[in-house]
């Protein structure tokens, strides 16, 4: 379950799967997992009655914010308290005008520059 962090109408979602990564050994299971910058399809949990999106269909998100520790290049690690997602159009730009909350600075190197210019703080 992920919450959704801009002013799009959805509150929260569930991840359904994880675009373009295979999977990874976690235990005795191989499943893909999703960490920031990554695009995941999910599907509309709660939202608000004005939405303009479909509950009943499939969107797509990235990932900005994830519970799970991220190694950067220097040595540091970067955690959030809640994993978080911003819903995209096909074309990755977000379909929000506003971000809520902190997003990672990984989002630079994936090109989502969009979602860096409209966040209120980069970490």
């Amino acid at each position: 379950m992920l919450d959704i962090t801009d002013n799009s109408g959805v509150k929260t979602a569930l991840c359904i799967k994880v675009l373009g990564r295979g999977g990874t050994r976690q235990g005795k299971m191989r499943r893909p997992t999703a960490s920031i910058g990554d695009v995941i399809t999910v599907a509309i949990k709660k939202c608000l009655p004005t939405c303009p999106l479909d509950d009943k269909k499939v969107h797509k998100c990235v990932i900005v914010r994830t519970r799970s520790p991220l190694k950067r290049g220097d040595g540091s690690y970067v955690r959030f308290d809640s994993n978080a997602a911003v819903m995209i159009d096909n074309d990755g730009n977000p379909l929000g005008t506003r971000i809520f909350g902190a997003v990672a600075r990984e989002l630079r190197e994936k090109n989502y520059m969009k979602i860096i210019s409209l966040a209120s703080e980069v970490v």
